[in-house]
């Protein structure tokens, strides 16, 4: 067995890092009602979350029912596992029966048609607790993550890895240098699994660990995009920069625009322009390489903007703010405008029974000005979310609030239809029991007051 699924955490309190996400999920779970959101775990994987939601159902004794990626998770398929789980009470006898529905962001194809329709549904009408996994929480349907409360799980820091790990060598009577232990822990980047992995695999055959024995087991410790920038505009060697560039992933064309970014904050306006200058001249060579798909020019492309840059900017002192360049952030955002609008079309071409093309060049505007002025019964008519919403009436701040009153109203309007049939019940018990009405307690006769009372 290995060391990852050996040592998985049987309780909360075993769980590493993640402190915060852990005491929310506890609390979540303490203060469930059937009135209460599921809650959605999400974060990068290896760092526990699945471990997370097994170990609360054994710390408050539920029944787990699970459902992943590797099942059929069609509209059918979850109705039948999950949904009837979710409004029955556990056969075996524990007190409530957790759904665990893991990589929920993998929702997609054909495989998972209706999925997503058919998950929202059970969220709605569940007796039971849910819990969603995701390595992304955007990832989730839009329908499926507005019904969810949100707890992240971040990756864990090497300071709190190193000594877990350190528990595990003394448990199998292995013996680890300190330094081999920080390495593991710092070349894990926060993923738990990882890193107990690359222990298991370094342990093979030995009862002894040296940092020079990590090296066929490590993971990717080349360095970074960060490590080259910084680098660069420090004026570094240019044997120590083309080095550098060799071992970053990053393709020349994405390291331009990294350098670009740092250069443009050179305070002073002639290291600037001679700076842009030369990755001006590199980008010739750029595009003649994808022009002429004749790669060997991308070391000319690498030495002119790297060897130029740190030239320029030796001796400026400058500190540059190591970040993705600014355009890819604007990318970014504009890539996920792209898909809100996308799935907003597919929904009202769903709803409409028109196509989406058509909804998007004729109708669209119209549906805009028309969800402007009623903006909540259109979002319960096509069942959009925030973003939708937003995208629609163009207004992200209205929208939000407009949900967020929505989804008051709904939770309020459950309660009240909950108390309703509380209260047929109780009147049906009293009229076929009439017996079993309720005494009105006698008045006792006041006691004789006394010299202490008040």
């Amino acid at each position: 067995m290995d060391w990852a699924e050996k040592y998985r955490p049987q309780r909360l309190a075993d769980i590493v890092g993640n402190t915060s996400a852990v005491h929310q999920l506890l609390e979540w779970a303490k203060d469930w009602t059937s009135d209460r959101k599921p809650v959605l775990l999400y974060g990068k994987p290896g760092i526990g979350k699945t471990s997370a939601a097994y170990a609360l159902a054994r710390d408050l004794g539920w029944e787990i029912i699970e459902l992943n990626a590797s099942d059929q998770r069609t509209k059918g398929a979850i109705e039948r596992i999950a949904g009837s789980s979710s409004v029955t009470a556990s056969l075996s006898g524990a007190l409530r029966r957790l759904i665990l529905l893991d990589e929920a962001d993998n929702l997609e194809g054909n495989a998972d048609r209706g999925g997503a329709k058919a998950i929202a549904d059970i969220i709605r009408h569940s007796r039971q607790p849910i819990i969603l996994i995701a390595n992304d929480a955007y990832g989730v349907a839009p329908e499926v993550r507005k019904l969810c409360e949100q707890v992240q799980f971040r990756a864990v820091p090497a300071r709190s890895l190193a000594p877990y790990l350190r528990g595990i060598c003394a448990s199998e009577g292995l013996q680890c240098d300190e330094e081999a232990i920080r390495m593991i822990a710092e070349d894990a980047h926060g993923d738990i699994r990882s890193a107990l992995n690359m222990l298991f695999g370094t342990s093979i055959g030995r009862d002894h660990i040296a940092p020079s024995d990590l090296h066929a087991y490590q993971k990717d410790s080349r360095s970074s995009i960060f490590d080259l920038i910084a680098k660069t505009i420090s004026g570094s060697s240019d044997d120590q920069l083309i080095r550098l560039s060799r071992e970053v992933e990053d393709t020349p064309d994405a390291v331009i625009q990294w350098i670009e970014a740092a250069i443009s904050q050179h305070r002073e306006g002639w290291r600037r322009a001679s700076g842009l200058t030369l990755l001006s001249r590199a980008d010739l060579y750029l595009g003649r390489t994808f022009r002429r798909q004749y790669y060997t020019l991308w070391r000319y492309a690498s030495a002119m903007m790297l060897i130029g840059s740190a030239t320029v900017s030796s001796g400026s002192g400058l500190r540059p703010r190591l970040a993705p360049p600014g355009r890819w952030q604007r990318m970014g955002q504009a890539r996920r405008q792209k898909q809100v609008r996308l799935s907003l079309e597919n929904r009202l071409a769903e709803a409409y029974h028109i196509p989406q093309r058509t909804i998007s060049e004729e109708y669209l505007t119209l549906i805009s000005r028309i969800a402007d002025d009623n903006p909540s019964q259109c979002v319960r008519l096509l069942n959009l979310d925030a973003d939708q919403l937003g995208l629609l009436i163009h207004d992200k701040v209205r929208a939000g609030k407009i949900i967020k009153e929505m989804e008051k109203q709904a939770k309020d309007e459950e309660k009240r239809k909950k108390g309703s049939i509380k209260v047929k019940e109780e009147k049906k018990t009293l009229e076929e029991n009439p017996s079993s009405e309720r005494k009105v307690p006698e008045k006792k006769p006041p006691a004789q007051s006394t010299l202490f009372s008040f």
